[in-house]
């Protein structure tokens, strides 16, 4: 009875709640009703000017709310029938002004990240087929490198082998014996050893197909390595046929025309990527600089085949000190090029000349053309002028010495080495022998020097003072 009363009590309190929300939803109703009337015909008031009076009021409802440190933006901004309407903002002048310029500095931010993002992926990609390059190589070398390593095992196959018949051996001994014990009676035992000779056999096969897999591998390893080093040494064979052939040419052009000067320089200068790295090949490349620095004419031009050819000679001197060519074309680019220095340079010059061709004398004596050399700056030491002089004993304590006597030796050294060597080396010995007083040895020096051809520049330059020196020779003689 009093769980009656209490759900009697709560039906009514709720009914009392309901009837109080709907009469507050309908007074609302009427409310909003009677605000959205619109305006009477007839009226002055025109539709648009009830707008403006709702937003005014709702500026004015609005301006009760916000706080007093703030001011109201209005700003017009155009709709339909060419009304305005206000819009009204919650910041003061200078924060909009703040977040305007924050606006702008996000915006110039935004584009400068996008430039570097550009520039840092372009940077990331070239940098990306730099590393797989890198990886790429080093992977090849590896894999070379570990097949070149691989070795074969025979002692430890064969020990395998052999451990493997042992084991038949065995085996068969001990299917022998239990089979003789089954025959005695011992069915048990027979039955025993069936299994475990079965066991032992699948083992067994097992066994020796490893083995033999281990074999064949081993096999195809060192067939591959065998093969892989005899095309090793097949193309290294051939890079060498190659390379001397091609240097075999460059020799025979260098001893021709100034033409086939021209064409050995070229020929030189076309497989330069491919040979850079042989030491032959660079010294007869700087030869070649050294035999267009005779043909030009222009002093430019000269100065440049004479640089040139200087580092060349320099880059193959520095794969090795033992060649006698590298020495000696190094020392006549180096003479090359102090034609067109100064005094002091020319002299600097000349002692590096000296040291070289002395070099290549001690690497191969017997080459003729090392000894004329020599004889060349003997005889040029000994015509140096007061000046030259003087400016060699400033620049060193002993100053280059040499006479006419020391260069005729020389001369007449790569003469015996090599009868006819040089056109110009025996109008040189006639020219010492003048010197010395020897003229009837000048005259018949000068005779077999005219029955020599000209093949170098060189020759030709020295061909006319070889007439000179015959016609003041007669004269004298007469």
């Amino acid at each position: 009875m009093c769980i009656m009363s209490k759900i009697g009590v709560f039906r009514v309190g709720l009914g009392v709640v309901l009837g109080a929300a709907a009469g507050i939803g309908l007074f609302f109703y009427f409310y909003k009703q009677k605000r959205k009337k619109p305006w009477p015909r007839g009226s002055t008031r025109p539709p648009n000017l009830q707008s403006q009076h709702t937003a005014l009021d709702c500026q004015e409802h609005t301006e009760i709310l916000q706080p007093y440190n703030q001011v109201l933006w209005t700003r017009p901004g155009p709709v339909e029938g060419g009304d305005s309407i206000p819009y009204t903002s919650l910041l003061t002048r200078e924060e909009q002004a703040e977040v305007l310029n924050r606006l702008d500095f996000v915006l110039k931010s935004l584009i400068e990240l996008r430039h570097e993002v550009e520039e840092l992926r372009n940077s990331l990609q070239g940098l990306a087929g730099e590393i797989i390059g890198e990886v790429r190589t080093h992977v090849e070398e590896s894999q070379k490198v570990i097949r070149r390593r691989r070795f074969v095992y025979p002692r430890e196959r064969s020990d395998s082998t052999g451990s493997s018949s042992i084991y038949f051996t065995a085996s068969s001994r001990t299917a022998n014996t239990t089979d003789g014990e089954s025959e005695g009676g011992y069915t048990t035992a027979n039955a025993e050893s069936d299994y475990d000779r079965e066991s032992d056999k699948e083992s067994e096969e097992g066994e020796d197909e490893i083995s033999c897999e281990t074999v064949r591998t081993a096999r195809r390893d060192s067939l591959d390595l065998v093969n892989e080093e005899e095309t090793t040494l097949t193309l290294d064979s051939a890079i060498d046929e190659e390379l001397g052939q091609l240097l075999q040419q460059a020799d025979r052009l260098h001893s021709g025309s100034d033409q086939e000067k021209r064409d050995g320089f070229q020929l030189l200068l076309n497989n330069k990527l491919v040979y850079s790295d042989k030491q032959d090949f660079l010294w007869r490349l700087a030869r070649a600089y050294s035999d267009m620095y005779e043909i030009a004419e222009d002093a430019d031009e000269k100065k440049s085949y004479a640089a040139d050819g200087k580092e060349e000679a320099e880059t193959a001197l520095q794969m090795g000190d033992q060649s006698a060519e590298c020495h000696q074309w190094y020392a006549v680019i180096c003479g090359q090029v102090s034609e067109h220095d100064s005094i002091q340079k020319r002299i600097q010059a000349g002692n590096i000349f000296k040291k070289h061709v002395d070099t290549a004398i001690a690497l191969k004596p017997d080459d003729p053309k090392s000894y004329y050399l020599l004889g060349r700056w003997c005889y040029q030491v000994s015509h140096l002028g007061w000046l030259e002089r003087k400016t060699a004993s400033a620049l060193y304590e002993e100053p280059p010495k040499a006479t006419v006597q020391d260069a005729l030796q020389n001369f007449l050294k790569a003469e015996d080495l090599s009868a006819g060597f040089s056109k110009a080396g025996r109008i040189y010995i006639a020219k010492c022998y003048r010197e010395l007083g020897d003229n009837s040895t000048a005259a018949h020096w000068l005779n077999l020097a005219s029955e020599l051809p000209v093949t170098t520049k060189e020759d030709a330059e020295s061909s006319s003072e070889m007439e000179e020196m015959q016609a003041s020779l007669k004269f004298l003689s007469t």
